[in-house]
């Protein structure tokens, strides 16, 4: 079991001297409600602005109405859902900033309350020494996907208790605007099939943490 500080330290080992023109890239990975995104919020808040950026992978969603007109809609979060290959690239020229052009780079983000991606959203300043990513499919290794785990310096997996990360999940969508009766099926349904998707990548983290 380790701890938030035993992570923090070694978040800020990545964030330290990297070598002229580069920069690092922590990867952090697991199934929908692991708690990916509040890992990275906590580590970003403890390692400052002028260390870290949160940078993640949802802002590679496709919009609704392209997941509409592929008749992707009912499969919105699945692998085939998201741009992987612009997120493959982006973390790409994260990685090498000085040979990017313009001092800034930016990211996109993606809005819960309109569920739809918003492009440039988040700055990665060229003084930025770590990029924390965070996602479903970090590591999964089929089609483009296959292209993000390499350009990953460290790779983390979340792996918490199914029945916490369900009842996570289900108050998520409701918080959002889903009944609860929808928000359930929605979970069962969709999520839970990306769930066993992603689990086969946990063997290619460097690290695989008990979320609680």
């Amino acid at each position: 079991m380790h701890t938030t500080t035993e992570l923090v330290l070694r978040a800020a080992a990545l964030a330290g001297p990297t070598g002229r023109g580069s920069r690092r890239i922590l990867g952090i990975a697991g199934p929908p409600g692991a708690g990916k995104s509040t890992l990275a919020a906590r580590l970003a808040a403890a390692l400052g602005p002028r260390k870290a950026v949160v940078v993640p992978m949802d802002g590679f969603h496709l919009a609704g109405a392209e997941l509409v007109r592929l008749g992707l809609a009912d499969r919105k979060g699945a692998p085939e859902t998201f741009d992987a290959a612009g997120y493959a690239c982006l973390l790409d020229r994260l990685r090498r900033p000085r040979g990017a052009t313009g001092a800034t780079v930016y990211a996109p983000a993606f809005d819960r309350s309109l569920e739809e991606p918003i492009a440039g959203s988040i700055p990665v300043a060229l003084e930025v020494p770590l990029v924390i990513t965070e996602g479903n499919y970090l590591l999964h290794d089929a089609g483009e996907w296959a292209s993000v785990r390499p350009l990953l310096d460290e790779a983390w997996y979340l792996a918490p208790d199914e029945e916490l990360r369900v009842r996570r999940l289900v108050e998520r969508h409701v918080r959002h605007g889903k009944d609860p009766a929808y928000a359930r099926a929605w979970v069962a349904r969709s999520d839970e099939a990306n769930a066993r998707l992603i689990a086969p990548g946990r063997h290619r983290a460097d690290l695989v943490l008990d979320a609680g």
